[in-house]
């Protein structure tokens, strides 16, 4: 069964009242909470796995710079604070290794829990005795994710950098037209990154198997909907200020509230992946490890 224009009401119709019954504001805040704790080993990943390309301190710039731009100069404040401790090491090699495996798995955490989350909207369950295989898998499986994250950061960085270039050049002696067209490329370049970003964790993540043709479509509306509400929030912590009222500990409640607003986002784009797929292709089988949970069994 092919896609239809006309069937999109429906299917988002469909996805809405899915999101909805799956209560995404307490399981964003349930993310959130996990990602506060993985963002040094994040960061530490990310820098790790592209300062090769750039040198650490271009790389480190240019990431609290997309941060000052998407989440606030507060926030971005934090995320350097973060980056002078991540890359400070420890006075022995033993320390070292025992702070770079905490950073690791704390950074993989996160997306263990969001693992477990998007086995939620495929209705899918691990099988209880396979569970030291499952976490295998996940750690593996999160940890390479990243590795494609930074990757996809290290593309857009270099393809961002090269269209402001140049744009400067061009621009100087021509007319808004030109500006308005290079502000659009880079939107629709970001957008690519980011809906790729959201493919690899649709496919890879939950315990199903997914095909491809399963996960572009509701790539990319997430990332459509992911770079407008970037936006969006951004204006809104710009001009609300909803950290000012808790002081020193403002930085903190941003970034949980900016995780958890786009935790949000993400799980109605896995919704609409699910949805869309149940549509166009049925019921999707659960991977090696699982099975079908209880709930989607009633359903069918």
């Amino acid at each position: 069964m092919k896609f239809k224009l006309k069937n999109l009401k429906q299917l988002f119709k469909n996805t809405a009242k899915a999101w909805w019954n799956k209560d995404p504001f307490s399981q964003s805040a349930v993310l959130a909470y996990y990602a506060l704790f993985a963002i040094p080993g994040l960061l530490f990943l990310i820098i790790t796995s592209t300062k090769y390309f750039f040198g650490e301190e271009s790389v480190s710039k240019n990431l609290i710079k997309q941060v000052s731009e998407t989440m606030g100069p507060e926030i971005a404040a934090q995320i350097n604070e973060i980056l002078i401790s991540v890359g400070k090491t420890n006075s022995t090699v033993l320390g070292s290794l025992i702070g770079i495996t905490i950073l690791i798995i704390g950074a993989t955490g996160v997306f263990t829990q969001l693992q477990k989350n998007l086995n939620l909207i495929w209705h899918v369950k691990l099988v209880p005795t396979k569970g030291f295989v499952r976490i295998a898998k996940a750690r593996l499986f999160s940890f390479g994710l990243i590795l494609a994250i930074s990757f996809l950061l290290l593309i857009s960085l270099v393809v961002s950098t090269a269209i402001a270039g140049f744009s400067d050049l061009i621009t100087v002696d021509s007319s808004g037209f030109v500006t308005v067209l290079f502000i659009i490329l880079n939107f629709l370049i970001s957008l690519g990154v980011v809906s790729v970003l959201f493919a690899l964790i649709f496919k890879i993540l939950p315990d199903a198997k997914l095909k491809w043709k399963h996960v572009w479509l509701g790539a990319f509306v997430t990332g459509l909907l992911f770079t407008l509400g970037k936006t969006a929030l951004a204006f809104y912590f710009g001009k609300a200020s909803p950290a000012s009222a808790y002081g020193a500990a403002g930085s903190i409640i941003l970034i949980l509230l900016w995780t958890s607003y786009s935790s949000m986002i993400l799980f109605f784009g896995a919704e609409f992946t699910s949805e869309y797929t149940k549509m166009y292709a049925g019921e999707v089988a659960p991977s090696e490890i699982a099975k079908k949970s209880t709930k989607a069994k009633k359903r069918s």
